[in-house]
């Protein structure tokens, strides 16, 4: 499964995020279970300190270029879990812009059976959050929205 979501986060408490995912990844999150997540801020972190401590489900970590180029916030989450994390890809994009994300994006989507996405709140628009979502829906994988 992708986890994809918004890196703006600090509306919420972590509290509140854990509730989402005990809701909306714990039912998904069993010992069978393949995660794909961005290794950025926000979601991307949030769901996979969730997941290191509430599962044994793989997770691997897709960067777009290396991890060394994430946030710093980002690598500490990585560090932290790293011995919960299986695989890390790194992509090796040259530069960080738009185009190296939506590779990353659709790098996790093609190696998943479902996109689970937290999107913030209000409508659809052209984050990378929705191009990963809709990317699934062009691929004709199931989704999973959960607006925060």
């Amino acid at each position: 499964m992708t986890i994809t979501g918004t890196r703006s986060a600090g509306h919420r408490e972590p509290t509140w995020f854990a509730d989402v995912f005990t809701s909306y990844l714990g039912p998904f999150a069993d010992d069978e279970a393949q995660f794909y997540i961005g290794g950025a801020v926000g979601i991307d972190s949030l769901s996979l300190l969730w997941l290191a401590r509430n599962s044994q489900s793989r997770i691997t970590i897709v960067a777009p270029g290396t991890v060394e180029q994430q946030p710093a916030d980002a690598r500490h989450a990585i560090n932290r879990c790293r011995d919960r994390i299986a695989n890390v890809v790194e992509l090796g994009a040259d530069e960080l812009r738009t185009p190296a994300y939506h590779a990353r994006n659709r790098w996790m989507v093609d190696h998943s059976d479902m996109v689970i996405g937290f999107p913030a709140e209000g409508p659809e628009g052209t984050s990378g959050t929705w191009q990963a979502i809709n990317y699934g829906a062009q691929r004709g994988k199931p989704r999973l929205i959960v607006p925060i």
